[in-house]
């Protein structure tokens, strides 16, 4: 009977452990899904141009992942994951880019619809670009020995960049919403950093980034949260447009 117990506990904490990364994705889209269906906000006619979003933007930060993880500049823990690798990557993290940006799109409508005026004004848009864009190229070009800090400051610069130049409405919201994003985004990213837990779900070589850290957030994560989702909404909002446009 001991043994019987040791051995159900054991199996009981192997699988929480394995499949953690596939833990959080899930709890972290259930909710968003489920309120996708409703008669106010009806996310779900919004699928069509959601979902290709979500894959383009995927389609560039797993290229990036790929390319981090096969020289080593992170690793994932195989004592979270299900063990399913492709391209190096477990699969629960390919899950992670359709859950996490999904999650934070729903919010991002959910909050527009809601608080229409919630957003900064134009002039304030264009005072908080420029500041940022300036910062982040500052920190990029300081941080050529960080590889990840470069390259995650870079490529904030760029999607800013773009964002200001061709979807500029698209950052009077964002901005205004990027902050309340950050809430669930400590959660999620504060535990597959190690918040709570024994060990890191994926780890990050010192030599990368600055090593600088919000708890167990390397800094550089809440710029790349930024960029990924940034490039969703405004993936989104353009294929929407073109889809009317093509309409009419």
């Amino acid at each position: 009977m001991s043994l019987l117990k040791i051995s159900s506990n054991y199996l009981k904490n192997y699988y929480l452990y394995m499949s953690l990364y596939l833990i959080v994705s899930i709890l972290a889209i259930a909710v968003p899904f489920a309120f996708s269906f409703e008669k106010n906000l009806r996310l779900y006619k919004r699928w069509k141009f959601i979902l290709p979003a979500i894959l383009i933007a995927m389609a560039f930060f797993i290229a990036w992942d790929i390319i981090f993880t096969h020289f080593g500049f992170w690793v994932f823990n195989p004592k979270y994951n299900s063990g399913i690798y492709f391209f190096k990557l477990p699969l629960e993290e390919y899950l992670f880019f359709i859950a996490i940006p999904y999650a934070c799109i729903f919010s991002y409508y959910a909050l527009k619809f809601h608080f229409p005026n919630y957003k900064t004004r134009k002039r304030t848009t264009t005072i908080i670009s420029i500041v940022l864009i300036t910062f982040s190229l500052i920190i990029a070009f300081t941080n050529t020995n960080h590889i990840y800090t470069f390259i995650d400051f870079l490529v904030f610069a760029l999607i800013l960049l773009s964002s200001f130049f061709f979807t500029r409405e698209i950052l009077q919201h964002f901005y205004a919403i990027f902050p309340v994003l950050l809430i669930p985004f400590f959660i999620v990213n504060g535990i597959l950093t190690g918040t709570g837990i024994d060990q890191e779900v994926f780890s990050y070589d010192p030599a990368v980034f600055s090593g600088i850290r919000i708890f167990t957030i390397p800094v550089e994560d809440m710029f790349y949260a930024f960029s990924l989702l940034l490039m969703v909404i405004m993936l989104t909002e353009v294929l929407e447009k073109k889809g009317k446009k093509e309409k009419t």
